[in-house]
């Protein structure tokens, strides 16, 4: 994000990437803010003026990355802030957020409610030194590394999570009368066969 507005107070996106399960790169796309760009903070965005020219609009970066999101279980570290920059909001159910998640923290040896940079939990579960140098943070290995956070625990965070949804709403009671080609519609077909859920990092 770079600042825009008022002293550069307004945080815009100005570069994106989306990485899927593996960590390879499926989006990577710098993106001209909406309003004229006062700080480039290149010392945290790692943008500068000469990444602009090769830069997308706002709303034509938003309309390719949201159809990439769409039905998908999105992976970030305080990606709330992501979703502000990409003025979206995507459903909690299909949000992992690991800045909060106890696990990682108790399995860094640190206060599980404590907020704990990527950097961090990088460096205590990884094994792994990210974000050094003062060229800015790179977007790619932010996302990469919050997915392999992700995976490191997944099956455990998954499992608890399942435990903490509310339970489905039952079946609709079948008429044995009704026509039973009304069940091939996409309404009565089980979520999971008409939607890839396999999760994108940010």
């Amino acid at each position: 994000m770079v600042g825009t507005g008022p002293q550069g107070r307004l945080s815009e996106l100005a570069r994106c990437s989306v990485v899927n399960y593996e960590g390879d790169v499926i989006y990577d796309k710098y993106v001209q803010p909406e309003l004229p760009i006062v700080d480039y903070r290149t010392r945290w965005s790692g943008i500068t003026k000469r990444h602009m020219k090769s830069a997308i609009p706002f709303k034509a970066a938003q309309a390719e990355i949201l159809k990439i999101l769409k039905d998908k279980i999105v992976v970030g570290h305080a990606i709330h802030n992501d979703f502000q920059a990409l003025k979206y909001f995507h459903p909690k159910d299909r949000t992992r957020d690991t800045s909060r998640i106890p696990i990682l923290n108790q399995r860094a040896g640190l206060p599980s409610r404590a907020n704990v940079s990527l950097k961090s939990l990088a460096g205590h579960l990884l094994q792994k030194k990210i974000q050094v140098g003062c060229k800015g943070h790179s977007s790619v290995e932010d996302a990469q590394t919050a997915m392999e956070l992700y995976r490191l625990v997944e099956v455990q965070w998954e499992t608890e999570l399942a435990r903490s949804l509310p339970p489905r709403p039952p079946s609709p009671i079948t008429d044995p009368t009704a026509d039973s080609n009304q069940y091939m519609d996409d309404q009565y077909w089980p979520t999971d066969l008409m939607t890839s859920r396999a999760p994108v990092g940010m």
